[in-house]
């Protein structure tokens, strides 16, 4: 079994800053790609945000320049900087994770974090 657990989410004023976190526990041999997408009341979930086990990040154009994605993986953790938040990043924000396990590789997704931008 593997968790993704999610945290950091909250509400905050455009131009303002928040720091997302998603630690993964559980029988894992190998934590691969891991990201963030979002989805917003009445839309389609969107990819945010990734990054692979070495380093290789990649972003969605709505956040460039203003997000940044790190990880640390003695922790299987990875982390979504975002500044200069605007009100239309509002939104559910779900971190997943490409997990080896017993030497099959599946994807987890974490359960959600709200973040609002709003004055």
């Amino acid at each position: 079994q593997v968790q993704l657990v999610e945290s950091g989410g909250g509400l905050v004023q455009p131009g303002g800053s928040l720091r997302l976190s998603c630690a993964a526990s559980g029988r894992i041999f190998s934590v691969n790609t891991m990201g963030w997408s979002r989805q917003a009341p009445g839309k389609r979930r969107e990819l945010v945000a990734a990054i692979t086990r070495g380093g290789i990040t990649n972003f969605a154009d709505s956040v460039k320049g203003r997000f940044t994605i790190s990880r640390d993986n003695a922790k299987n953790t990875v982390y979504l900087q975002m500044n200069s938040l605007k009100p239309e990043d509002t939104a559910v924000y779900y971190c997943n994770a490409d997990v080896s396990v017993l030497g099959i590789r599946s994807e987890y997704w974490g359960q959600g974090t709200q973040v609002t931008v709003s004055s």
